[in-house]
């Protein structure tokens, strides 16, 4: 275990990088909306799209605080290793299901990735728990958010 400042700046770092690569592909998501994706027929329960990039930026915070918090145990530990390759993993996925469904305008392969991040993110959780459950607990609105982000990628498949 780390001290409590090295603690606090492997959360810090662990958090601008999940909101460097949420950036990254929020402006890919930004400049698709007004051309691309507003002119697609959507489900009954999308949200407004001002939502999207305060929930986001909410998530990418949530999601640093607990692989920083994984880390701050330290990276010579096969549990936080393997913890962190799939928090690595699942993160590039996030960012890919972005470049997919916004920046490709792959409906369908934007719905594969985000399964396949459903999946990703679910180890995750597992792994993290090996290490520290609460870490693990601060991934929970993120999977529950991706389940919703499942059903709304599926609406938009099926509707159009």
């Amino acid at each position: 275990m780390k001290t409590k400042n090295q603690k606090r700046i492997a959360i810090l770092f662990s958090i601008v990088v999940c909101l460097i690569i949420g950036g990254i592909a929020g402006s890919v998501t930004q400049s698709a909306i007004p051309v691309w994706y507003a002119g697609l027929n959507k489900p009954f329960f999308t949200p407004p799209n001002w939502l999207f990039g305060p929930v986001w930026t909410l998530l990418y915070i949530l999601m640093g605080w607990s692989a920083g918090w994984i880390w701050s145990f330290g990276s010579h530990h096969k549990w936080v290793k393997t913890a962190l390759y799939h928090f690595g993993a699942q993160l590039t996925l996030n960012a890919m299901w972005s470049l997919v469904f916004f920046g490709l305008r792959n409906i369908f392969g934007g719905l594969i990735i985000i399964l396949a991040l459903l999946v990703l993110v679910l180890l995750t959780i597992k792994w993290f728990k090996v290490v520290n459950k609460n870490a693990a607990y601060l991934l929970y609105p993120y999977f529950a958010w991706l389940l919703y982000a499942t059903a709304l990628n599926l609406g938009v498949f099926i509707l159009n």
